[in-house]
């Protein structure tokens, strides 16, 4: 397999992870941050195809979905033609951060007046868990 067929199936990897969301910030996780790596090799048994390995997070450990998020993100990769294995890594360290969204996560945010205080700035200097404000704030306060 070429590098150009190994770039489009990479482009078709993160087009089926943008259309798994988490569901707690309707956002999907590619932009939200939360792929950490994307690892695409010729599978060994069959050169055609390719085996995925992903390492991503969740935006805390406390995570209602942390069980089936990794699960979803696989379904949604393995259903790529060519795609032979997905092997899916959940990870906490390096914890995630609001730094790591994409400008079009951060818009979309906006858009639905949602605002990150992340917990890794400002004067704490230990972690807690990330702060969200539904509704826009009134920028006089």
């Amino acid at each position: 397999m070429n590098e150009t067929e190994l770039n489009n199936i990479r482009e078709k990897i993160i087009d089926a992870l943008r259309t798994v969301e988490d569901p707690e910030i309707p956002i999907n996780l590619y932009d939200l941050g939360l792929i950490y790596d994307l690892d695409i090799a010729p599978a060994s048994e069959a050169p055609e195809r390719v085996d995925v390995k992903i390492k991503m997070t969740l935006t805390t450990p406390n995570c209602p979905v942390a069980e089936s998020m990794p699960l979803e993100v696989q379904k949604a990769v393995k259903a790529i033609p060519n795609v032979n294995r997905a092997v899916i890594n959940l990870i906490w360290n390096p914890p995630w951060s609001s730094e790591r969204m994409s400008d079009d996560a951060r818009l979309q945010l906006d858009f639905m007046g949602i605002s990150w205080k992340d917990p890794n700035v400002g004067p704490r200097s230990v972690p807690a868990p990330t702060q969200i404000t539904l509704g826009r704030k009134n920028p006089d306060n």
